[in-house]
């Protein structure tokens, strides 16, 4: 793919692998709103979608490329020599994860060949998508960055609390600067139907069934995705947490119950609330991050849950006009 303007005439180059997923590929579009970056997006399309990828930004261009397979990605990263790199190339969902435990930890693979390019070529620093599950069950709420042990158990977890050690031993051994992100529910317009906010709209506005695992008592927080997207580029831009991590996410926490009912009354639906059997694994009782740095991050409110939802109303639900 050509474009007029040299790759090195860009003030910042920047690479954001997982790029059509829905974090990722919010993130490349914020970052290519500055004419100054060129954002390379690298995805392999196994759980992406190229349609969640602007196509009317000439300074944001779209590879596809496996982060596993050492060849591919080092071709890429030698010809653009980045200067920044979001690593957002990952297996996600809870019950993908779960089905999939092997394809998971291949994500290890990819976070080798990344960081072993980017001490290479030259890489400023590393943002990482990593994931509130590295706290497992939680010990204490709200769970805080530094004083919150770590109680990975699932696959899906102990890879992200095993990518966050790569990055700090390549800090400490070769200078490779980087910032962790600990993202906990981020949810918006692009969001595939796999998740809890997309699966319960898509139900109610179907007036079915929508179902709940257990009495429904358990707790989530919810990001909308500006919330996410802007603190986490506010925090590359002012060169914020260098070589350390920050949760990303709201703290407000809902009831599963209490978000399916909202749901409901925001779309004027007739579904009814099922419950299932608590899942064996997996679906922890509370989650809640200590997001005061994020706060102070961003310097204002974060969007309410009934704003973001009749956000993802207004703009259309992505996946259901678009299914793989």
């Amino acid at each position: 793919m050509k474009i007029k303007k040299s790759r090195y005439s860009y003030k910042r180059r920047i690479l954001v692998t997982g790029g059509a997923g829905f974090i990722g590929s919010a993130l490349a579009e914020k970052l290519a709103d500055d004419t100054d970056n060129l954002v390379i997006v690298v995805d392999n399309l196994s759980t992406g979608n190229i349609k969640k990828i602007r196509d009317d930004k000439k300074n944001l261009i779209f590879i596809k490329s496996d982060v596993n397979e050492y060849k591919d990605i080092m071709e890429i990263m030698l010809s653009y020599q980045f200067n920044y790199v979001f690593h957002y190339a990952a297996v996600v969902g809870v019950k993908r994860t779960q089905e999939n435990p092997v394809c998971v930890l291949k994500d290890i693979k990819g976070l080798e060949n990344i960081l072993r390019l980017s001490k290479n070529i030259g890489v400023r620093r590393i943002f990482y998508a990593s994931s509130s599950e590295v706290y497992g069950e939680p010990v204490e709420v709200p769970q805080n960055e530094h004083t919150t042990p770590l109680n990975s158990r699932l696959p899906y977890a102990i890879v992200k609390n095993l990518g966050e050690a790569y990055l700090k031993s390549y800090h400490k051994e070769y200078g490779l600067d980087y910032t962790i992100f600990r993202y906990f529910n981020t949810y918006g317009p692009k969001q595939s139907i796999d998740f809890v906010i997309s699966k319960f709209l898509v139900a109610a506005l179907k007036n079915n069934n929508i179902t709940i695992y257990g009495d429904g008592k358990q707790t989530r927080t919810f990001c909308y995705i500006n919330d996410c997207i802007d603190a986490c580029v506010k925090i590359a831009y002012q060169d914020l947490f260098i070589n350390d991590v920050i949760n990303i996410g709201n703290s407000k926490e809902v009831h599963i119950i209490d978000l399916a009912k909202t749901i409901i009354k925001i779309t004027n639906s007739s579904s009814k609330i099922v419950h299932h059997k608590p899942l064996t694994e997996g679906d922890m009782r509370r989650r809640c991050p200590d997001n005061s740095l994020m706060a102070k991050v961003l310097e204002r409110d974060l969007i309410p849950i009934e704003e973001g939802v009749k956000k993802i109303i207004d703009e259309g639900l992505f996946e259901l006009k678009n299914r793989r």
